[in-house]
Parts: C-alpha cells; structure tokens; sequence
C-alpha cells in the first residue's frame, strides 16, 4: 500500500503509530525523503488529517493511515474533506472493537466507512482489497479516483492483509493527471481561490451540498468494482470482502467440487456498492445470499438492499479479532440448501 502510493504520486504524509498498521508510517518516514516527498509524524490523528487537509488544499496527493479508533477520531477532518471536496487518500487496518478492542483483525468499521461516519449529508470512496497486490493497486486507482471526482478516497483492509506477506508485481506508474485549478497555490496573476466547507447562507450550503450529490450520482454510475464466480446457475451465492472473501472464495471453490450450485461474490469497491449486480443475481435465480464478515452483520444490509426481497439473506460473522472458518461456510451453505438455515454469529 505505502509503495502503491509513492507510484501514484503522493509526496505527503502525514501519520502515527497505531497497530496493526505501524509498518506504513515505519516504511514512508525512509521512503518518502528518496523521493523528493515530506513525511511527518503527526502527535495525533486529529492533526494527521488536518495535516492531510492542508497539503490536499494547496493540490498536492496526499495520505494518512490509521487503524480503526484513529479512523474514528478522524471522522470529523473527513467530513471537513468531503465538504471542502478535497481529494486525499486515507487507510484504515481495521481491528476488531468496539472500544480498543484488540489489535487484531475485524472488519467492524463497514458502516462508519460507507455511510459516512462524520456530520452532514457526505460519501467517501471506499475500495476493499483482498490481497497485497490489491494492496497496492487500489490504493493507486484511490488517488486516481479521488483527483477525478474531488473526493477523499479510503483503503478499507484489515490486520490479516495488513500483515500478509505474499508476491507482488509492481506497477509502472500509470496514474492520470489532473489539472487542479481550484487549489491553494498563490493567486498572482488570477483571481483568488477559496476552500471551504462553511458557507453564509443556507442557499450557498445547499448548492454545496447539491454538487456533492451530483458527484456521488456519477460515481455511483462509473466506478462499481466487483469479483464474482460461479453466478450463472448459483441458487446460494456466498457474499463477502476482504479478508473474509479469500476464506469464502476457498469454501465455495470446495462448495463446487461437491457439486453444489453455489457462487461467490466479492464487491472491491464498497461504495459505491455493487446493489445491481445483486439484484441481477437475484433475477437471475439466485434464491439466497450468504454475507460472511469479520463483525456481527454490516454489509448483510447492503446485501439485502440490492436484493430488494427478491432472495433470502442469512449471517455467519465471528467478532472479537476471531476469523471465519472455512468449513463454518460450508457447514451454513449446505443447511441453507438442506432447507434447515438459521442465523448465527458463531457455533460453540
């Protein structure tokens, strides 16, 4: 992820350490002085996505990481981005919680990242990775994304990915570049900019607010990201992200040696979510969905809101930094087939 970002471009970062994310801001604070760049260790992440602010304010590619209480504490800097519609890029490693939780994995931050965890009527790009080549890649396309539609844009991983190691092809540089007439960079010879989330009168908040939907409608309709296999004759398709979808992946994979009509369904950007491909799924014959997750059921309510009461949606998440077990999957999709499903965080 650190070095996906350097090959986009960014030259600022601003951050902290938290686990399990220690190695990013470990990794910038050598990497980013070879390259011309600034890293600074913030005393907070209040400072460090305010920092992230400033340098997006004057143009520049930015980027801050955290782990799931820092992403918290950064809610209100997110909503001052999206307000201001300053691109920037953050990283969250979820941990498990709520509270302090552990340092280990979880993807319990679903909801306060696709919904809009600050104040006010706002959506950040949220992209999934599964792999730490996504790791990377992703976090390329986030800052492409994020100069494209003048928005933050969120790395949503977790502690396992974050921890992984595997082989990883390096990208040459592709990132696109965007002219950025509205930033902070001294007004001679034009007239002045101004960035700002606070405006005068409940007319100028509006229009502001009207723009901002205007882009999430755009984005909604150009930048859906998904995996799927097996989904032409999928009477159970199993749905996940992340970490959760490679465990999910294999339970299908072995699903479909046995002979059972299962599919598999990964969304890799989070929002915008994939809702019609769910419900094409759904029209298509799939009777059930299957959300299997690290938290105790988030994205089962963007599964159900694709499916819009075309198909049946069941559970199985474990919580606490536990991981889903493969043959757990397998064990709900087969009483799912057998007729004899029912919901559960975890079996004793």
């Amino acid at each position: 992820m650190a070095e996906g970002a350097i090959i986009a471009g960014c030259r600022y970062y601003f951050g902290y350490p938290i686990t399990p994310q220690n190695e990013v801001p470990e990794y910038m604070s050598e990497r980013l002085p070879e390259v011309g760049g600034v890293f600074i260790q913030a005393e907070s992440e209040l400072a460090s996505i305010n920092m992230v602010f400033g340098a997006a304010a004057a143009g520049a590619r930015a980027m801050t990481s955290t782990s799931s209480p820092g992403f918290s504490l950064m809610q209100e800097g997110l909503s001052y981005l999206a307000g201001a519609r300053l691109p920037c890029v953050v990283a969250n490693v979820q941990r498990c919680g709520p509270g302090l939780g552990n340092v280990w994995t979880g993807q319990c931050d679903y909801f306060q990242a696709v919904k809009g965890g600050g104040n006010g009527d706002y959506h950040i790009i949220v992209l999934a990775p599964a792999s730490p080549q996504e790791m990377m890649d992703l976090t390329i396309l986030a800052f492409d994304l994020a100069d494209k539609y003048r928005v933050p844009a969120l790395i949503l991983s977790d502690a396992i990915i974050g921890q992984m190691m595997e082989k990883v092809l390096v990208r040459e540089s592709v990132t696109k570049k965007y002219d950025k007439p509205w930033a902070l960079t001294g007004a001679k010879n034009r007239d002045k900019n101004v960035i700002r989330s606070l405006y005068g009168s409940e007319d100028k908040i509006e229009q502001n607010n009207i723009i901002l939907q205007e882009t999430y409608v755009r984005i909604k309709q150009n930048e859906v990201r998904y995996e799927s296999l097996f989904i032409d004759d999928a009477v159970l398709v199993i749905a996940a992200y992340g970490t959760s979808a490679r465990i999910a992946k294999n339970a299908v994979n072995r699903l479909r040696e046995e002979g059972h009509r299962v599919g598999f369904f990964r969304p890799i950007s989070l929002y915008p979510f994939p809702y019609g491909e769910v419900e094409k799924m759904a029209l298509m014959g799939t009777k059930h969905f299957l959300s299997v997750e690290m938290s105790a059921g988030q994205m089962i309510e963007d599964i159900s809101l694709g499916a819009g009461g075309k198909a049946d949606i069941s559970f199985y998440g474990r919580t606490g930094g536990n991981i889903v077990e493969e043959d757990e999957i397998c064990n709900r999709a087969l009483s799912i087939i057998d007729g004899k499903s029912k919901d559960y965080l975890w079996r004793n």
